[in-house]
C-alpha cells in the first residue's frame, strides 16, 4: 500500500504537464498539418487561454500558494479545455475572448478608417509584416 499510495500521490507531477503541455503540443502539430481549420481554431484558442492562465498564476502566486486545491482545479479545467469531446477552449474563446475583442474594436476603431472591417485590418497587418 505504501508504494502504490506514493505513486498515486505523485501522479499529478506527470498528469499536469501531460495534460497542459504534451498533449496540446502534439495536437497542435497535428492540427497544423491537417487541411481543416476547425482544429486550428481549437488549439490556437487553447494556447491563448493557457497563456492567460499562466500569466494570472505568475501575478497571483502569493495568493494561490495558500489555496491548496488550486493545482487540481487548474488541471481539471485545462483537461476540459483540451479534451476534444468538450472543446472547452473554443467555447471560452467564442463566449468570452471574442466578445471582449469586439467591444474593444468598437470602442477603439482601427486607424485605417471607420469603415474598416476585421478582415481588412488583418490584411493591413499582413501587408506590414511582408
Amino acid at each position: 500500500m505504501g508504494k502504490s499510495w506514493a505513486l498515486i500521490s505523485h501522479l499529478h507531477t506527470v498528469a499536469g504537464p501531460s495534460i497542459t503541455l504534451l498533449y496540446p503540443l502534439y495536437a497542435s502539430v497535428c492540427a497544423m498539418e491537417s487541411p481543416s481549420k476547425v482544429d486550428d481554431e481549437q488549439w490556437l484558442s487553447y494556447w491563448i487561454i493557457y497563456s492567460f492562465i499562466t500569466l494570472l498564476e505568475m501575478v497571483a502566486e502569493p495568493v494561490l500558494y495558500w489555496i491548496p486545491v488550486w493545482y487540481p482545479v487548474k488541471v481539471l479545467f485545462v483537461a476540459w479545455l483540451v479534451l476534444p469531446q468538450f472543446k472547452g477552449a473554443s467555447f471560452i474563446y467564442e463566449k468570452l475572448v471574442r466578445d471582449q475583442l469586439r467591444r474593444y474594436r468598437a470602442r477603439y476603431p482601427a486607424k485605417g478608417g471607420a469603415g474598416m472591417t476585421a478582415v481588412d485590418d488583418h490584411k493591413v497587418h499582413i501587408a506590414k509584416a511582408s
